[in-house]
């Protein structure tokens, strides 16, 4: 898994007051959970901050240097400007690297299903994240999942499919979808569409 690193620093302003962070390319947010006392009100910077999200993902372990004070955090929540794409506030939950922790972690789907190409059919997908429990430092970044055995209209893979790493455990229920090869869809012919040649029979014959 990928190292992930921030810096922040002790924010004092709260409120609408925020806003003003914002305006310098800060952006406001928390530390929480049960490592710390109190939430921590903190600010960091956007675009360091916004590099690392784009890699990091909920289940991604990541390094708060508050100051000095070093804390390990998985991303909880963030909002983001709708207009502007910017974020606005970010929730970090701390986590103790002894104690197990429950995430969601992402489905990637790669390679090429035979049913797709060879029988001009589909994927239809279901779950796109799973349920784990781990250590924080031993949570995946996201599970693989090879579609290239996907031969025949019906074939699937479930979550009991899916190969966990040492020290993971899945909770999602194993017989949830992620994802099944179907035939083509097919077209229906409208009513209007079948009744056409009939009714230029019955003009030819008047």
């Amino acid at each position: 898994m990928e190292d992930f690193y921030v810096k922040a620093t002790r924010r004092t302003l709260t409120g609408k007051k925020v806003n003003q962070l914002r305006t310098q390319g800060k952006t406001p947010a928390i530390i929480y959970g049960r490592t710390v006392e109190k939430p921590i009100a903190i600010t960091l910077d956007r675009l360091d901050l916004a590099k690392v999200l784009r890699k990091a993902s909920y289940s991604s372990l990541i390094t708060i240097d508050l100051e000095g004070e070093k804390y390990s955090a998985l991303v909880r929540d963030f909002q983001m400007d709708k207009i502007l794409g910017d974020l606005t506030h970010v929730d970090f939950l701390a986590v103790s690297l002894t104690d197990k922790v429950r995430t969601e972690v992402r489905i990637i789907l790669e390679g090429k299903a035979p049913v797709v190409t060879n029988l001009n059919g589909m994927l239809v997908t279901g779950l796109e994240t799973v349920e784990v429990e781990s250590l924080p430092q031993d949570l995946p970044d996201h599970f693989v999942v090879d579609v290239s055995t996907l031969a025949e209209y019906g074939d699937t893979i479930f979550v009991r499919d899916l190969v966990a790493p040492a020290n993971v455990e899945i909770l999602s229920d194993p017989d949830e979808l992620i994802v099944v090869s179907a035939a083509p869809a097919v077209e229906e012919t409208s009513r209007s569409e079948g009744l056409a040649p009939a009714a230029e029979a019955e003009k030819s014959e008047e």
